[in-house]
Protein backbone atom coordinates (compact mmCIF):
# COMPACT_ATOMS: atom_id res chain seq x y z
CA UNK A 1 0.00 0.00 0.00
CA UNK A 2 2.66 2.53 0.97
CA UNK A 3 4.79 1.64 -2.05
CA UNK A 4 1.92 2.34 -4.44
CA UNK A 5 0.88 5.58 -2.79
CA UNK A 6 4.26 6.73 -1.49
CA UNK A 7 3.94 10.08 -3.28
CA UNK A 8 0.79 10.77 -1.24
CA UNK A 9 2.39 9.81 2.06
CA UNK A 10 4.64 12.86 2.24
CA UNK A 11 1.93 15.53 1.86
CA UNK A 12 -0.11 13.67 4.49
CA UNK A 13 2.85 14.02 6.86
CA UNK A 14 2.71 17.78 6.24
CA UNK A 15 -1.03 17.90 6.92
CA UNK A 16 -0.56 15.95 10.17
CA UNK A 17 2.30 18.20 11.30
CA UNK A 18 0.11 21.21 10.50
CA UNK A 19 -2.44 20.05 13.09
CA UNK A 20 -0.13 18.85 15.88
CA UNK A 21 0.82 15.60 14.19
CA UNK A 22 3.77 14.45 16.26
CA UNK A 23 2.37 10.92 16.38
CA UNK A 24 2.14 10.72 12.58
CA UNK A 25 5.60 12.22 12.20
CA UNK A 26 7.03 9.70 14.68
CA UNK A 27 5.34 6.91 12.71
CA UNK A 28 6.83 8.23 9.48
CA UNK A 29 10.26 8.39 11.13
CA UNK A 30 9.87 4.76 12.21
CA UNK A 31 9.15 3.89 8.57
CA UNK A 32 12.31 5.78 7.58
CA UNK A 33 14.28 3.54 9.94
CA UNK A 34 12.99 0.55 7.99
CA UNK A 35 13.74 2.04 4.57
CA UNK A 36 10.07 2.37 3.65
CA UNK A 37 10.13 6.19 3.40
CA UNK A 38 12.93 8.59 2.55
CA UNK A 39 14.47 10.60 5.39
CA UNK A 40 14.83 13.92 3.54
CA UNK A 41 11.25 14.05 2.20
CA UNK A 42 9.85 13.09 5.63
CA UNK A 43 11.92 15.81 7.31
CA UNK A 44 11.07 18.50 4.76
CA UNK A 45 7.35 17.73 4.49
CA UNK A 46 7.09 17.49 8.29
CA UNK A 47 8.86 20.81 8.74
CA UNK A 48 6.67 22.42 6.06
CA UNK A 49 3.48 21.33 7.81
CA UNK A 50 4.77 22.31 11.23
CA UNK A 51 5.81 25.82 10.24
CA UNK A 52 2.61 26.34 8.24
CA UNK A 53 0.51 25.44 11.29
CA UNK A 54 2.47 27.78 13.56
CA UNK A 55 2.35 30.62 11.07
CA UNK A 56 -1.37 30.22 10.41
CA UNK A 57 -2.12 30.78 14.11
CA UNK A 58 0.33 33.69 14.30
CA UNK A 59 -0.97 35.53 11.23
CA UNK A 60 -4.63 34.91 12.03
CA UNK A 61 -4.15 36.43 15.47
CA UNK A 62 -2.40 39.46 14.04
CA UNK A 63 -5.52 40.31 12.05
CA UNK A 64 -9.27 40.02 12.30
CA UNK A 65 -9.26 36.75 14.23
CA UNK A 66 -7.63 38.52 17.17
CA UNK A 67 -10.37 41.13 17.33
CA UNK A 68 -12.94 38.34 17.15
CA UNK A 69 -11.25 36.31 19.92
CA UNK A 70 -10.90 39.39 22.11
CA UNK A 71 -14.66 39.23 22.56
CA UNK A 72 -14.05 36.47 25.10
CA UNK A 73 -12.43 38.00 28.19
CA UNK A 74 -10.75 34.75 29.28
CA UNK A 75 -8.96 34.32 25.94
CA UNK A 76 -8.00 37.98 25.80
CA UNK A 77 -6.64 37.83 29.36
CA UNK A 78 -4.65 34.70 28.57
CA UNK A 79 -3.11 36.23 25.45
CA UNK A 80 -2.27 39.44 27.26
CA UNK A 81 -0.75 37.56 30.21
CA UNK A 82 1.74 35.78 27.95
CA UNK A 83 2.63 38.78 25.79
CA UNK A 84 5.10 40.41 28.23
CA UNK A 85 6.92 37.09 28.74
CA UNK A 86 7.22 36.64 25.00
CA UNK A 87 8.46 40.21 24.44
CA UNK A 88 11.31 39.57 26.88
CA UNK A 89 12.35 36.38 25.09
CA UNK A 90 11.04 36.61 21.52
CA UNK A 91 13.70 34.45 19.86
CA UNK A 92 13.55 31.75 22.53
CA UNK A 93 9.74 31.69 22.46
CA UNK A 94 9.63 31.19 18.70
CA UNK A 95 12.37 28.56 18.65
CA UNK A 96 10.79 26.56 21.48
CA UNK A 97 7.34 26.35 19.83
CA UNK A 98 8.08 23.04 18.13
CA UNK A 99 9.64 21.55 21.25
CA UNK A 100 6.83 22.42 23.68
CA UNK A 101 4.07 19.84 23.18
CA UNK A 102 0.65 21.21 23.96
CA UNK A 103 1.77 24.83 23.93
CA UNK A 104 2.35 25.32 20.21
CA UNK A 105 -0.84 27.28 19.61
CA UNK A 106 -0.54 29.22 22.87
CA UNK A 107 3.02 30.32 22.13
CA UNK A 108 2.21 31.31 18.52
CA UNK A 109 -0.80 33.25 19.83
CA UNK A 110 1.31 34.93 22.50
CA UNK A 111 3.81 35.96 19.82
CA UNK A 112 0.96 37.55 17.87
CA UNK A 113 -0.33 39.33 20.99
CA UNK A 114 3.22 40.53 21.73
CA UNK A 115 3.45 42.01 18.21
CA UNK A 116 6.55 40.01 17.32
CA UNK A 117 7.71 41.22 13.88
CA UNK A 118 6.30 38.99 11.14
CA UNK A 119 9.62 38.41 9.34
CA UNK A 120 11.30 37.45 12.60
CA UNK A 121 8.52 35.03 13.51
CA UNK A 122 8.40 33.43 10.05
CA UNK A 123 12.16 33.01 9.74
CA UNK A 124 12.59 31.53 13.21
CA UNK A 125 9.51 29.34 12.78
CA UNK A 126 11.01 27.77 9.65
CA UNK A 127 14.33 27.20 11.42
CA UNK A 128 12.61 25.76 14.49
CA UNK A 129 10.47 23.44 12.38
CA UNK A 130 13.51 22.16 10.50
CA UNK A 131 15.35 21.58 13.79
CA UNK A 132 12.30 19.82 15.25
CA UNK A 133 11.89 17.55 12.23
CA UNK A 134 15.61 16.73 12.03
CA UNK A 135 15.88 16.05 15.77
CA UNK A 136 12.80 13.88 15.96
CA UNK A 137 13.67 12.04 12.78
CA UNK A 138 17.22 11.44 14.00
CA UNK A 139 16.07 10.08 17.35
CA UNK A 140 13.31 7.84 16.02
CA UNK A 141 14.85 6.68 12.75
CA UNK A 142 18.49 6.35 13.74
CA UNK A 143 19.53 6.82 17.37
CA UNK A 144 16.86 4.68 19.07
CA UNK A 145 16.89 1.77 16.63
CA UNK A 146 20.70 1.72 16.49
CA UNK A 147 20.98 1.60 20.28
CA UNK A 148 18.35 -1.12 20.58
CA UNK A 149 19.92 -3.08 17.71
CA UNK A 150 23.14 -3.25 19.72
CA UNK A 151 21.10 -4.88 22.46
CA UNK A 152 19.92 -7.48 19.99
CA UNK A 153 16.41 -6.11 19.45
CA UNK A 154 14.86 -6.78 16.01
CA UNK A 155 14.88 -3.67 13.78
CA UNK A 156 11.07 -3.39 13.44
CA UNK A 157 10.63 -3.87 17.17
CA UNK A 158 13.39 -1.33 17.85
CA UNK A 159 11.66 1.22 15.60
CA UNK A 160 8.32 0.54 17.28
CA UNK A 161 9.76 0.85 20.80
CA UNK A 162 11.52 4.10 19.91
CA UNK A 163 8.35 5.52 18.34
CA UNK A 164 6.24 4.56 21.36
CA UNK A 165 8.73 6.13 23.77
CA UNK A 166 8.67 9.38 21.77
CA UNK A 167 4.86 9.40 21.67
CA UNK A 168 4.81 8.84 25.45
CA UNK A 169 7.23 11.74 25.91
CA UNK A 170 5.01 14.00 23.76
CA UNK A 171 1.91 12.91 25.65
CA UNK A 172 3.54 13.51 29.03
CA UNK A 173 5.00 16.86 27.92
CA UNK A 174 1.68 17.95 26.49
CA UNK A 175 -0.19 17.11 29.69
CA UNK A 176 2.45 18.81 31.81
CA UNK A 177 2.50 21.94 29.65
CA UNK A 178 -1.29 22.19 29.49
CA UNK A 179 -1.55 21.83 33.26
CA UNK A 180 1.01 24.61 33.60
CA UNK A 181 -0.96 26.74 31.13
CA UNK A 182 -4.21 26.16 33.03
CA UNK A 183 -2.60 27.15 36.34
CA UNK A 184 -1.34 30.35 34.69
CA UNK A 185 -4.81 31.01 33.34
CA UNK A 186 -6.30 30.61 36.83
CA UNK A 187 -4.10 33.34 38.29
Amino acid sequence: MIGDARWLTYPLIAVAAFVEGEVVFVGAAALVSQGVLGALPVMLWGALGATAGDQLVFYMLRGRARRWLDRWPRLMKLGQSFAPRVRDREVFAILVIRFAPGLRIAIAAACAYANVPALKFSTLSVLSSLAWAATLLGLVAYVGPTALDRLGVDSWLAATITALVMVAVFFWGSRRNRTSLESTDAT
